[in-house]
């Protein structure tokens, strides 16, 4: 009897403790509940994250080896055509409420490195005034911002790559732009400060202020779209030695003189340039239509033999004076009902105003000989694209480059043998 008794209350006990575990224990619905929370809160950080890319695979040929060319690069010493990843970028977008971040990389065969790295905030009361601070694009001209992805041409024009080398800089820049709702929404405004030297590291005090103001409009029923817009450089460039050379017309030629006075080494040499665009668009039965152009002109410090931008290191170099002039003007018509397109574009940059012809390469007693840095050259690009499906297209591209020739100039008596023919497949996601 007594342990029959000792058996129930150990019953009993075991039954209150089953009990008060099942009362503590959370339901399953809560399990639920819990978890279905938990995985709502980490798709709305992901849904904030954008990952995009895409690849440039290509094949070029080269009228002739070893050329020099603006068509993504000088085509190696021994050869004529050649196979290459032209870009293949990678690029990580997050963006918050009044907020964004941006890196992209470039990865081809050549190796990896960085294209953007910045931050973008926007004031929360009006939403007007924005701030981007990193390295990104320069805010100059319609064609350096107009993506590699999109952009008819194989490559962004001769003048564009030549004064403003890999589009991007070091900088921080104020953006000036109503919300979509409004009316003045098609008017913006770009201001920055840049350090000047491409995505390089710092090496001298001089800053550049680069700004470009735009507007953007269409007609109501989208149809036609327009656009236009006035950008202006004004920079400064790091002086290696003190010799200072300026264009002089005086006497038989036109060359490079001297400055009397010998400049300080480390003076900042102003470089200025002034731009306008427009941008037109077209969708009619036949099709879409659209036309792009930039002008460009300026003040250029440069090397004796480059007419290029510094944008890697301190120049050891005498500093040559050149005032610059360029421009571009895309037609493209991709063709109703089809995935084709057809594109004409034509570029030319003058890297010295002062000099033509044959009096490039001829000089007078105490001056310098202008050389083949101030040829101009003119392009003619012809070219075909297949939109195969929404990620991948192909391009077919052939650039006629003409060069201005001298009599007076070694190898330059006659136009050159460098017209590239260019077969892209893109993919991006």
């Amino acid at each position: 009897m007594k342990t029959r008794s000792i058996f129930s209350i150990i019953v009993i006990l075991m039954m209150a403790i089953s009990t008060k575990a099942q009362v503590n224990e959370p339901s399953p619905l809560d399990t639920l509940t819990a978890y279905t929370s938990k995985l709502s809160s980490t798709l709305d950080k992901f849904q904030k994250l954008k990952i995009s890319g895409y690849i440039q695979a290509q094949y070029q040929k080269a009228d002739t080896a070893g050329i020099s060319s603006m068509a993504g690069g000088n085509f190696p010493t021994n050869s004529d055509n050649i196979f290459k990843v032209r870009r293949g970028r990678l690029k990580f977008q997050h963006t918050g409420d009044y907020s964004q971040f941006v890196v992209q990389f470039d990865i081809t065969e050549k190796g990896m490195g960085i294209k953007d790295a910045y931050a973008k905030f926007t004031d929360p009361l009006i939403n007007v005034f924005s701030i981007t601070s990193g390295v990104f694009n320069r805010p100059f001209g319609y064609e350096i911002g107009y993506s590699s992805s999109k952009r008819e041409s194989p490559e962004r024009s001769r003048i564009i790559q030549t004064l403003f080398p890999g589009e991007r800089d070091l900088g921080a820049m104020l953006t000036i732009q109503a919300p979509k709702a409004s009316p003045w929404h098609f008017l913006k405004l770009d201001a920055g400060i840049f350090a000047g030297n491409g995505t390089q590291s710092e090496f001298d005090n001089g800053k550049d202020i680069i700004g470009r103001l735009g507007i953007e409009r269409n007609t109501r029923n989208e149809k036609m779209k327009y656009g236009l817009g006035v950008s202006y450089y004004n920079g400064r460039v790091y002086q290696g030695t003190n010799n200072l050379f300026e264009m002089n017309n005086a006497g038989t030629s036109a060359a490079f003189s001297k400055i009397d006075a010998d400049s300080i080494p480390g003076t900042l040499l102003k470089r200025e340039y002034l731009g306008v665009d427009a941008q037109f668009n077209l969708e009619s039965f036949l099709g879409i239509t659209s036309v792009m152009a930039e002008y460009v002109s300026g003040t250029q410090p440069s090397a004796l033999k480059s007419n290029a931008s510094p944008s890697k290191s301190i120049p050891d170099y005498d500093t040559y004076l050149r005032n610059v002039s360029g421009a571009y003007v895309y037609f493209i018509h991709s063709i109703a009902g089809t995935r084709h397109s057809i594109i004409a574009k034509y570029d030319f940059f003058d890297p010295n105003t002062k000099v033509k012809g044959d009096e490039i390469g001829m000089k007078d007693s105490g001056q310098t000989a202008t050389n083949s840095a101030d040829l101009q050259y003119t392009t003619l690009g012809l070219g075909w694209i297949c939109a195969i499906n929404s990620n991948t297209r192909m391009t077919l591209y052939y650039d006629i480059v003409t060069n201005e020739t001298s009599s007076n100039l070694s190898g330059y008596s006659k136009d050159l043998k460098d017209n590239v023919i260019t077969l892209r497949l893109q993919y991006k996601f």
